[in-house]
Order: C-alpha cells, then sequence, then structure tokens
C-alpha cells in the first residue's frame, strides 16, 4: 500500500473543520512508520475539466490557497488512481475532500471531485472502461453521484444503515452484485462511533478494507484505491486511517 501525500496538506487553507489545523498531522503518525509515500503532484485544469465546468474551476481559482491545495489533491487522487491500474493499491491522504463537488457547484468542506476526476482521466486514457465507487462517508457524495448520473459505466454507493453489522451487511451484498475494472474507495471516516457517525468501531475499517481488497482480487485483478474524505476527530482519526488500510493493503 503506498500513501500519496503533501506537506502542503498540512496547510490552514480555510476556517471548515476539514482544513483544520492537525488533521493531517494526526493521520501521518500514525501511517509513515508502516507505509512508503509517494509525493502528491497538482492536477491540471485539463484534469478538472474533466468532470467541472470552466465557470466552476474559475470560481475556485479565486480563492488562491484553496485553489492551490485543491489542485494539489486532485492531483493525489490521480496519482493513487494510476498505481491502482498497476496492481499497486494506493490511498490518496489529501484534502480539501471532494465528493460533494459537482460539475459546477460545491459545498461541505469541498471544492474539486477528487474521486471523480481520478476516475474519469483513467476512463479517458483508455485504463479502464468501468468503475466501482464505495463511498463509507457519513454523508451521501451528492456530487461524485451527479457526475456520474448518466454514466451506467460508473457505479457509484453509499450505505445506509444505523446498525453497523447492517452497514457491513450492505457493503457485502453490493461489492456481490458489481463488477467493475476497478474500485474506489471514497473514505470518510466520520461514521466512527467516537465522530459525527457514532456507529463504526475502528476494526470495522480493517474489515471493509478486507472486503475492498477481496473484491478487487476476485473482479478488479487488484485494482483499488481509496481517497480521503472526511473525519474529525483527531484523537482517533489516524487509527481509523490505518485499520482500513491494514484491510486494503
Amino acid at each position: 500500500m503506498k500513501i500519496i501525500y503533501h506537506p502542503r496538506f498540512e496547510e490552514v487553507y480555510s476556517s471548515d473543520p476539514a482544513a483544520k489545523a492537525g488533521r493531517m498531522e494526526s493521520i501521518t503518525k500514525e501511517l509513515f512508520p508502516h507505509f512508503e509515500m509517494v509525493m502528491a503532484e497538482p492536477a491540471t485544469v485539463d484534469d478538472l475539466r474533466l468532470v467541472h465546468s470552466d465557470w466552476h474551476i474559475e470560481n475556485i481559482k479565486r480563492m488562491g490557497l484553496t485553489y492551490e491545495v485543491a489542485l494539489l489533491a486532485a492531483g493525489g487522487a490521480i496519482k493513487a488512481a494510476e498505481l491502482a491500474t498497476t496492481a499497486q493499491p494506493a490511498f490518496a491522504l489529501i484534502r480539501p475532500p471532494g465528493h460533494h463537488a459537482s460539475a459546477d457547484h460545491c459545498w461541505g468542506f469541498c471544492f474539486f471531485n477528487n474521486v471523480a476526476i481520478s476516475i474519469a482521466k483513467l476512463r479517458k486514457e483508455g485504463k479502464i472502461k468501468t468503475a466501482a465507487i464505495l463511498d463509507i462517508d457519513l454523508h451521501f457524495g451528492d456530487g461524485t453521484a451527479s457526475i456520474f448520473d448518466n454514466t451506467p459505466e460508473v457505479v457509484y454507493f453509499h450505505p445506509e444503515a444505523s446498525n453497523r453489522l447492517v452497514f457491513m451487511d450492505s457493503i457485502s451484498r453490493f461489492l456481490a452484485q458489481t463488477r467493475a475494472d476497478i474500485i474506489a474507495v471514497s473514505a470518510g471516516f466520520d461514521r466512527h462511533e467516537h465522530d459525527w457517525g457514532r456507529l463504526l468501531k475502528t476494526e470495522d475499517y480493517e474489515t471493509i478494507g478486507r472486503l475492498v481488497t477481496e473484491y478487487s482480487e476476485k473482479v478488479c485483478q487488484g485494482q483499488r484505491y481509496g481517497v480521503l474524505e472526511g473525519g474529525y476527530n483527531h484523537n482517533v482519526l489516524g487509527n481509523n486511517v490505518r485499520s482500513l488500510l491494514q484491510g486494503m493493503g
């Protein structure tokens, strides 16, 4: 498992919880002793245009620092996706998150849709035809869903349940009935029992990771990657991310 990262992700680019000081450091201290780090590179404007309108891109560009870090985040997701197509599992440890960013609108601490851009680029380059996106964040990724709404080759799934066992079972059932060339995980950790969602335990993330690994080895020739979305309790976030990656790696 390779971790895509850049020190600029530690910059506080806005006042929202995803950009809070110390958030990324709470993760890196748990990951970097155990996983190889690969440096993220910024996405290009042409990469952004794969899913976003010029109007939207120009609006974010006016945000200065936020735009710079968001470009780097999209590039990190692209790098993770590219590694995954060579059967090297990867995780984009990036921010801002992206799953609430649609073609010409964004909210929920998101600016560009990192996972959507990465999937769209793989499809454009002919590296994949179909993709499955598993979004385990507390919140529905309306941006991702809307971007691929008219693209049957890309399947988006956001499990919903008030019981953790039912939640896990819904993921298993989704994977059992889905066929794709690659699987991407929109990895939000705000559904943890000590975060906003108050549902999942830390070990559940490793189970999810194992389910993704088993699916990818059986269906996708091992092609799998994850992209950081939410997760706001710094006391547990690093352990939760590490748990998922232990399952995915």
